[in-house]
C-alpha cells in the first residue's frame, strides 16, 4: 500500500494498522512525491488524503491517471462533501472513506478492492479464453493430441510439448493450465528464445531496485506472478546453458532469489514447457543438460505439424473467419469450397500461425460476398495449386518444392526484408533462415539476382 496525507499522525497510525494486517506499507506526505512514486514503484492500492496543501488529492488522483497509473486509489477525507467524493469518483477512485476510518473498515476496503482486482483478471482471461485461446479440430491427429492432455491435466506432472513453431504449443499449455486444479491460480507465460541472455535471469526471477544498472524499481519474476498457477517456459531449448543450471535448482528446491536480496521466496508453480527444437540432440551436443532434460520432459506431448491434420483446416478457416468479422465488426464472410480445397491443399510451413494470418489476409482482399478461388490464387500469387500438388515425385519432394517456391514469393514481395518475411509467413525470424538453409535457398544470391 501507498499512504499519502500531510498529517504525520495518520501516516503513522494508517501503516502500523496496514503491517499488523500483513500488508506492506509506504508512506508519503505530498502528491507531488506520491507521483513520482507511483511511477517507480509498484503498489497494489493507494490511500490518499483530500485535503493536502499545494497540490490536493484530486488533483493526485487526477494526475495517476493522466500518467497512465492504472493503481487502484481509495480517497479519504475528514471534510467529506458528496460533491467532494462524486468528483473523485468521476476521475476513477473506487471508494472515498470519511475520516476517522476505524481499522475494520480500513481493512474492508483493501479486501473489497483486491477483490476487484482479481475480478477484472479473471475477466481478462475469460475473454481470451472464449476468444483467441480456442482449440479447434475435428481429425484423428488431434485426438490424440487431446486425449493425452485430458490425462495428464489433471496431475502435477511437468510436460514438455514439442512440435514446429506455429503449431500451437501455448494454447496446449493454457489448456493444461485451465483443465487442470490450478485453473483458478495465474498462467504466465515467457519466451526463453525473445528474452536477452543477461535479462532472462530478472525476468524469471526478479530483482530488487537498485541490484544492477537500470533497475529502477523492484520487479517481481515469472515464477512470483505464476505462485499457485502454471508457468510456461516456451521455447526452452534456447535458454542459455548458465541458466539452465539456476532453473534446475528452482526446480529441486521450489524457491527462487530475486537479484539483489539472499532472501529465498518459497513458490508452488507448475511448471510446463515447450520447444520446437530436438532436445535429445542438444543434449548429446552439449548445449542442454541432461539433469534438466529429466527434469522438465516427464510427459512429453507432440504437436503435429498442420500439414499431417488437414481435416481440420476447414473448421480453422471458419474459425478463424469468425474472430477478424467480430475484431473489426464486420458482417460475417466465409469462403467457397474451391477457395478451402485450395488452402487444404497448401503445404502451410508457418503452422496455425500462418493459417491465421492468411485468413485475415484474404478477408481484407476479398471484395464479394464470400472469399472465392480468384483471391486465394492473388495471395499465394499461383495460378494453379492443385496442379503444383499434384507434381511428379514423392510426397517429401514435392512438399519442399512447394515451400520452397511460396519463400521465395515471399522474400521477393518484401524486397528480401527478412523481418516482414518472416512476420507475413507465421515464422520466426531465425525460423526462416533455417528454413531457407534446409531448401538449400541461397538469400544472398536470390537477391543479387533480383535486383539484378
Amino acid at each position: 500500500m501507498l499512504i499519502v496525507d500531510d498529517e504525520a499522525n495518520t501516516l503513522a497510525s494508517l501503516a502500523r494498522a496496514f503491517r499488523l494486517a500483513g500488508h506492506e506499507a509506504a508512506v508519503c506526505d505530498n502528491a507531488s512525491k506520491a507521483v513520482e512514486l507511483a511511477q517507480s514503484e509498484s503498489y497494489d492500492l493507494i490511500f490518499s488524503d483530500v485535503v493536502m496543501p499545494g497540490k490536493d488529492g484530486l488533483a493526485l488522483l487526477e494526475e495517476l491517471r493522466t500518467q497512465g497509473v492504472t493503481t487502484p486509489v481509495v480517497m479519504m477525507s475528514g471534510q467529506a462533501q458528496i460533491e467532494m467524493a462524486v468528483r473523485a469518483t468521476k476521475l476513477g477512485a473506487i471508494d472515498f472513506l470519511e475520516k476517522p476510518i476505524s481499522t475494520d473498515k480500513l481493512l474492508l476496503t483493501v479486501g473489497n478492492a483486491l477483490k476487484l482486482q482479481r475480478l477484472e483478471a479473471e475477466n481478462r482471461q475469460l475473454r481470451q479464453r472464449l476468444g483467441d485461446h480456442e482449440i479447434v479440430w475435428t481429425g484423428e491427429a488431434m485426438k490424440t493430441v487431446m486425449a493425452q492432455v485430458d490425462r495428464v491435466a489433471p496431475t502435477e506432472t511437468r510436460v514438455c510439448i514439442l512440435g514446429e513453431t506455429g503449431t500451437g504449443k501455448e494454447l496446449i499449455a493454457r489448456t493444461l493450465h485451465e483443465k487442470g486444479p490450478r485453473a483458478g491460480g495465474p498462467f504466465v507465460a515467457l519466451n526463453c528464445a525473445a528474452i536477452p541472455a543477461e535479462l532472462i535471469e530478472s525476468e524469471l526471477f526478479g530483482h530488487e531496485k537498485g541490484s544492477f544498472t537500470g533497475a529502477a524499481m523492484r520487479h517481481i519474476g515469472k515464477f512470483e506472478q505464476a505462485d499457485h498457477g502454471t508457468l510456461l517456459l516456451d521455447e526452452i531449448g534456447d535458454m542459455p546453458v548458465a541458466m539452465q543450471a539456476k532453473l534446475l535448482r528452482v526446480l529441486e528446491e521450489g524457491e527462487v532469489e530475486r537479484i539483489g536480496t539472499t532472501k529465498p521466496t518459497r513458490i508452488d508453480v507448475r511448471v510446463v514447457v515447450a520447444t520446437h527444437r530436438n532436445l535429445d540432440a542438444l543434449v548429446r551436443e552439449g548445449k542442454f543438460r541432461q539433469d534438466l532434460f529429466h527434469r522438465v520432459v516427464v510427459f512429453p506431448i507432440t504437436l503435429p505439424p498442420l500439414r499431417e491434420r488437414r481435416e481440420d483446416i476447414p473448421a480453422l478457416i471458419a474459425h478463424f473467419a469468425n474472430q477478424v468479422c467480430a475484431q473489426n465488426n464486420w458482417r460475417p464472410v466465409g469462403f467457397s469450397d474451391e477457395a478451402v480445397l485450395a488452402l487444404k491443399e497448401y503445404s502451410w510451413p508457418g503452422n496455425i500461425r500462418e493459417l491465421r494470418n492468411m485468413v485475415e489476409r484474404l478477408m481484407l482482399l476479398n471484395t464479394g460476398d464470400e472469399v472465392g478461388m480468384e483471391t486465394v490464387r492473388l495471395v499465394l500469387g499461383q495460378t494453379d495449386i492443385s496442379a503444383k500438388i499434384r507434381a511428379s515425385g514423392t510426397l517429401a519432394e514435392q512438399v519442399e518444392d512447394f515451400e520452397r517456391e511460396v519463400i521465395l514469393l515471399e522474400l521477393k514481395q518484401s524486397g528480401f526484408h527478412m523481418t516482414n518475411a518472416a512476420k507475413r509467413l507465421g515464422l520466426e525470424r531465425s525460423h526462416l533462415y533455417k528454413k531457407a538453409e534446409q531448401l538449400g535457398i541461397d538469400i544472398r544470391k536470390q537477391r543479387r539476382e533480383d535486383e539484378e
